[in-house]
Formats: C-alpha cells, sequence, structure tokens
C-alpha cells in the first residue's frame, strides 16, 4: 500500500448465521406432557447434549445456515445453577440464561431474558433467522421487534402424540414467521419416562381409583388466572388462528376425555369427573415415578399438606385438560380429594 494512501485493510463480510433460543420450561413440560401426559417435568429424563445437538442439526438443517449458538433459558433457586444446568453450560455453542424461581415456584426473568436476548442479537446482526422453542404469549412483542431488524423468527413447538403444536399461544403463531414442529423422533431420542426405584423393585405407579371424589364445598368463586408460562403446559394441539382464546392469549384446548371448556367453570365439579380422576392418576403417577419410599411415605403422613411441585402440576394439567386459565375452588378441592384417593391405592 503506497504512502499516503487511505485504504484501510479490507473487513470480511459477516457470514450469515441461525440461533436457537429455547425455553426450557415450555419444551420440558410440553415434553413430558407428551411422554406421560403430564406436565411434572421430574416425570421424565432427558438427554440433554443428545437434545441440545439434535435440535441444533435440525435447525441448521432447516435454515441452511450454520448455527451461531443455542441459547437455554430456565430458572433456578436464587439463579445459581443447578448440577444439571452447570452440564448444559458446559456443552459446546451452548449459552445458559437463568431466571429466578418465585415463592411460588414460577419462573421470574426468564421471558424478559429471552425477549432482550432476541432483540439485541437481531439489531447486532448477529443472526439472521432465529428459531424460537417457546408457546409463551408474553414473547410476542420481542418476537415482532426482532422481525423489524430484519430477522426471520420461526417458532418451534413440541408435537403432541397427534403430531400437532402443542401449548402455542395464538398471539405468538400468529406473529411468527412460520410455526414448525420439533421432529418427534428427535424428542422421542432424548426425552423418556423417568424409571424409578420403584420400578426397579418391582413396585409399578398407581392405577386410576374407580371411585368418585367426594362433594366439595358449595359457592364457588373464581382463581387467578395462571401465569403465561403455565398456561403453556396444555394438553392439545394449536387449533385454527380464528378459534378461541383465553384472557391470556394462549391457545385453548381440551382433554383427550373430550370435556368441553365450560366445565371448567360450573358450580357442579361432578360433571368433570372423568378429568378430575384422569389428571389426578397421572400426574401422581408422574411424580410418583421418582419418588423414594421415605418422600411416599412423607405425603401420606403429611395429609392434607401437598408437596408444591405435585400440586402446581395437578392444578396446570386439569387446566390444560378443562381447556380454561381459571378453575374454580370446587374443582381444585375435587382435583385434592381425588388425589388421596389415588394416593390410597398406591400401597
Amino acid at each position: 500500500m503506497g504512502r499516503g494512501s487511505t485504504t484501510g485493510p479490507r473487513t470480511a463480510p459477516m457470514r450469515s448465521h441461525s440461533a436457537l433460543y429455547i425455553d426450557a420450561g415450555y419444551l420440558l413440560a410440553a415434553a413430558a406432557t407428551r411422554v406421560t401426559g403430564s406436565s411434572l417435568r421430574r416425570g421424565v429424563r432427558v438427554e440433554y447434549a443428545a437434545l441440545l445437538a439434535a435440535l441444533a442439526a435440525h435447525v441448521e438443517s432447516q435454515s441452511g445456515l450454520p448455527l451461531l449458538r443455542s441459547h437455554w433459558y430456565d430458572a433456578a433457586r436464587d439463579g445459581k445453577p443447578t448440577w444439571e444446568q452447570e452440564q448444559i453450560a458446559l456443552l459446546p455453542k451452548v449459552k445458559l440464561r437463568l431466571g429466578r424461581i418465585g415463592v411460588e415456584g414460577e419462573q421470574k426473568g426468564v421471558d424478559l431474558r429471552i425477549g432482550l436476548d432476541m432483540v439485541g442479537h437481531a439489531r447486532n446482526g448477529a443472526v439472521d433467522v432465529i428459531y424460537l422453542v417457546s408457546g409463551d404469549d408474553d414473547l410476542t412483542e420481542a418476537v415482532e421487534e426482532a422481525q423489524a431488524q430484519g430477522v426471520q423468527v420461526i417458532v418451534l413447538a413440541v408435537p403432541g402424540t397427534d403430531g400437532a403444536a402443542l401449548a402455542v399461544s395464538r398471539h405468538l403463531a400468529a406473529a411468527a414467521d412460520e410455526l414448525a414442529i420439533v421432529p418427534a423422533e428427535l424428542l422421542d431420542a432424548a426425552v423418556t419416562a423417568a424409571l424409578t426405584e420403584r420400578l426397579l423393585r418391582g413396585e409399578h405407579p398407581p392405577a386410576p381409583s374407580a371411585s368418585p371424589p367426594p362433594s366439595p364445598s358449595p359457592s364457588p368463586s373464581p382463581s387467578p388466572s395462571p401465569s403465561p408460562s403455565i398456561v403453556a403446559n396444555r394438553t392439545r394441539p394449536l387449533p385454527p388462528l380464528s378459534a378461541p382464546q383465553d384472557a391470556g392469549g394462549a391457545t385453548t384446548t381440551a382433554p383427550t376425555e373430550d370435556i368441553a371448556a365450560d366445565a371448567a367453570t360450573s358450580a357442579d365439579p361432578c360433571e368433570s369427573n372423568g378429568a378430575i380422576s384422569a389428571v389426578a392418576a397421572r400426574t401422581f403417577s408422574a411424580w410418583a415415578a421418582t419418588a423414594t419410599a421415605e418422600q411416599l411415605e412423607d405425603l401420606r403422613r403429611n395429609r392434607p399438606t401437598i408437596p408444591r411441585d405435585l400440586d402446581r402440576a395437578l392444578l396446570v394439567d386439569l387446566s390444560g385438560a378443562l381447556g380454561t386459565a381459571t378453575l374454580s375452588d370446587d374443582l381444585r378441592i375435587a382435583l385434592r380429594a381425588r388425589l388421596w384417593d389415588v394416593i390410597q391405592t398406591d400401597r
């Protein structure tokens, strides 16, 4: 280069990339619903390295672009990673991003981190195609802002047993450039029902009891709607975009028993007895699958107290089965009473 030349070294053009943003709460709860019928995460075993590698390969194949990295969003007590989360953080091209777990077991700050990262990476030109594994309505605005920066956003949904999308908000599906489905074989190879100490001892998960639930107290009052992260754990595939939606913008769903959604607010929970019985049996089976003999004994000894994770999953699963974000007090009482009937049969 001659003296006085103003020409500097040329910068190589930035290569186009895709990126993967995974809401672990949605992915694992929906995958658990697919495998066990309950959203309880402890009911499944996950091969995280295989799952993340397969998702990354799928994204690269579908986008035709190299993957910049995968982002794994989850929650932890005080934001401190668990042993499993630390192992995920050590995987190649995987970034662990943690929110917190609230006093009621709910996730805090996870959606905000996902949205900020998506928009920030879009504005910086770091990626050209975003694949979002989530169903949360709260991410709709972040999707639209990323698109406004010239980035394509594709929502990847977990399939139900019928192959259709599980638990995706209609608003989110409408905002995305495409609603795609995670290949079922990819999930089934990495997420399986938990092998249990009880099964290894020759014991079996509890079966549903044939007795009806006790009569609930009268005068039900509406309960608060679950958060979007709870509503995400539904049990029926995404309906057409013209279908009704609940107040939170989440997809309404129906159970395999085909019980109407309006049963959820009925003053007579006996109309929902089939759903209550099925949910109590499935959710307890998923919980008991990883419980030790001591934990099962503690559960019976501490009646009527129900472990927080089990109680939360019961309410989420019944909301999904009845296709509503609101459960009356009568339904909650009947569901918890039915759980104790199921527990009594597990002897």
